[in-house]
């Protein structure tokens, strides 16, 4: 029960993710801003996450996992309820850096906790994990549309509930793990990337989260449809990611390895995003609907495999490499949304795309020079 209760935070915790695409349009409006002005509520939320990754270890050494997930929990309860009381775009900005900051808090702890007390494995508790990520992701946009019919508001404070009612079902059910034997200093994560299958795998990363975040939080200005359409456009995305997160991947990987999986799956990913470039040009419509729904199933195959390649890559307790890997993967969320936003609206709304499509092109690139560092991945 306690999995399954840190599992659910964990689904709300990954909503707030995709939450606020099918309302990107609808704040612009609302709030007078421009896209690349909205873009930075996906700018500001990652590149906190990211820099509180680093401390994440850190604090729940001290405090323990339980109390870390609570803190991560509540903050995310005030600033999401914030976020729907702004004003302008610059105080909804701020408040989604600290709505960030209580995600990193929860994100990282909640994999630890899951797997410690999971009674599956390693391989199983990240897979549930990933399918928290999948169903959160999944129905975020749907929660968005439906909340966001009403008002841009709405999300916001139904995230608030939501949140609410996880931070509730882990005081009740999740027991306090031991805390671990050595405190986690906030150096630890920054020396870990010293190791070289880490630091590549993080980096590979960062490119790859380029791509993504660029679908998730550029293409709703570029399909100029309600909320309702880009919930269900998002929604069915999420169910591939999701999907093909907890039982594409692990199948994919037991017959060809982890690497060669996450070269299968950034080569699709790279082809997908061609696709809606070629699409936009002679075809706009539901051909570019159609790839970007595709795009689902190599995101959902890389999310679950990166995870498992920080995990298993090195020698650092899982809770350090998990915190270096995500506080360099997430900068890729960070600067992803402002920069293809920027592109789309200054030069060509499918500039953005050629530029995911070269980082998916880079991060193949860095799995082949470094693939000397990957021995570890080759073995498991």
């Amino acid at each position: 029960m306690s999995v399954w209760a840190t599992a659910f935070a964990a689904v709300v915790a990954f909503m707030g993710i995709g939450l606020v695409d099918p309302i990107l349009p609808s704040i612009a409006e609302g709030l007078d801003a421009a896209p690349s002005q909205v873009s930075l509520l996906f700018t500001s939320y990652f590149l906190v996450t990211a820099v509180a990754m680093l401390v994440t270890g850190f604090v729940s050494s001290r405090i323990g996992g339980k109390k870390a997930l609570l803190l991560g929990l509540a903050l995310v309860v005030v600033f999401a309820a914030l976020s729907g009381m702004s004003t302008s775009v610059g105080e909804l900005v701020a408040f989604r850096a600290g709505w960030g900051l209580g995600n990193a808090m929860f994100i990282a702890t909640a994999l630890a906790v899951i797997v410690g007390a999971a009674s599956g494995g390693t391989e199983s508790a990240i897979v549930l994990y990933e399918a928290a990520l999948g169903v959160g992701i999944a129905s975020g946009p749907l929660m968005g549309a439906v909340l966001g019919d009403w008002h841009w508001r709405g999300p916001f404070f139904g995230t608030a509930v939501l949140m609410a009612v996880g931070f509730v079902l882990i005081s009740v059910l999740l027991r306090e793990q031991a805390r671990p034997m050595v405190r986690t200093r906030i150096s630890d994560p920054l020396r870990a990337l010293a190791h070289g299958g880490l630091s590549t795998t993080a980096f590979t990363a960062l490119f790859y989260n380029f791509a993504f975040f660029t679908i998730l939080a550029f293409t709703p200005f570029m399909l100029g449809m309600s909320p309702y359409g880009i919930g269900t456009v998002f929604f069915s995305w999420g169910v591939l990611v999701a999907v093909s997160s907890v039982f594409v991947a692990p199948r994919l990987q037991e017959r060809v390895g982890m690497v060669p999986t996450l070269h299968l799956a950034l080569g699709a990913l790279l082809v997908l995003q061609v696709a809606i470039v070629a699409a936009g040009a002679f075809a706009p419509g539901w051909a570019v609907v159609v790839f970007v729904v595709g795009t689902g199933v190599p995101i959902g195959l890389n999310n679950t495999v990166f995870t498992e390649a920080a995990m298993e890559v090195s020698d650092a307790p899982r809770s350090v490499a998990s915190a270096g890997y995500n506080f360099v993967r997430w900068m890729g969320g960070a600067m992803a949304p402002f920069i293809a936003t920027k592109l789309g609206e200054e030069v060509s709304p499918l500039l953005p795309y050629c530029v995911g499509a070269v980082c998916c092109a880079a991060a193949v690139g860095l799995l082949v020079l470094r693939r000397h560092h990957l021995g570890a991945l080759a073995a498991h």
